[in-house]
């Protein structure tokens, strides 16, 4: 299993694209953990 992490603080605008980007990979045996620290984005 592969495991991805991706910080989130301020990224509002480009997690969608990030989201879509991880989801179209080819392996089908991964997470995906996204950290955020109090990040003020909604």
């Amino acid at each position: 299993m592969i495991s991805v992490i991706v910080p989130v603080y301020k990224v509002e605008a480009f997690l969608p694209a990030c989201l879509d980007s991880l989801l179209s990979q080819t392996v089908s045996d991964w997470e995906a953990i996204l950290v955020d620290d109090g990040s003020p984005d909604s």
